[in-house]
């Protein structure tokens, strides 16, 4: 083949594989050798009539709400960013040691996971398990991305990171802003989000009361989790 011919074929043969160069993308993690990705939850399927109470991020402190959760013997989730029990973990060392509550993953300093690749996932979520285990002892075992959002990475990554599932839930009670969320009927196996925010007690309190007008009981949700 004369020269130019083989050059124009060479172009042409390197112009019909970028395309796929691009649609390949970065490796994934489950292309990487990652663990199997873990299930998504936002409703536990139980014939036990029992929710389950998730609280998120940790920054406000307020006495009124760990007396609640104390008092009422509630086994919630609390997903606290590491950040949030860095300055002040006695009051959720108080939370674990004289209540049903346990500690949950939410991320290192609170990302949306599908805008990372999936290194950057993995440095969020086990960099918050690792700050668990030498600020309390122990490890996470769920995993709640931040605002909900996740791709088939951040699945892999929960898992790669000591996680048996991701958490969304079904119903959040959280008042923003001073908007308070018309209050749901409650059914078997629904999974309340709450905030550590100020008015943490009183969101707390109507979760509460709606899972008794149900008859419905609070339940660790961990338990109802399957590995």
């Amino acid at each position: 083949m004369p020269r130019p011919r083989m050059r124009r074929a060479l172009r042409a043969a390197l112009a019909a594989l970028v395309p796929l160069a691009f649609l390949a993308g970065p490796a994934r993690a489950a292309d990487r050798g990652w663990p199997e990705p873990v299930p998504v939850v936002s409703h536990v399927e139980t014939a036990d009539p029992v929710v389950f109470i998730t609280i998120d991020d940790g920054w406000t402190h307020d006495p009124a709400a760990a007396k609640l959760l104390l008092d009422r013997r509630v086994p919630a989730s609390l997903f606290v960013l590491p950040g949030a029990y860095s300055y002040d973990p006695q009051y959720f060392r108080t939370l674990l040691d004289h209540g049903p509550s346990r500690l949950e993953n939410h991320t290192v300093d609170h990302p949306d996971l599908a805008t990372l690749p999936a290194d950057a996932q993995r440095a969020q979520a086990c960099g918050a398990r690792e700050s668990q285990l030498n600020t309390f002892g122990f490890e996470p075992r769920l995993l709640r991305p931040p605002y909900g959002t996740y791709d088939e990475d951040t699945r892999t990554v929960a898992r790669a990171c000591g996680a048996k599932a991701l958490v969304t839930w079904t119903y959040d009670f959280t008042t923003w802003g001073g908007w308070t969320p018309p209050t749901p009927r409650l059914q078997r196996g629904d999974i309340i989000l709450l905030h550590f925010n100020d008015t943490l007690a009183a969101d707390l309190a109507r979760a509460l009361a709606a899972a008794d007008a149900a008859g419905l009981r609070p339940a660790p949700l961990r338990d109802y989790v399957r590995e």
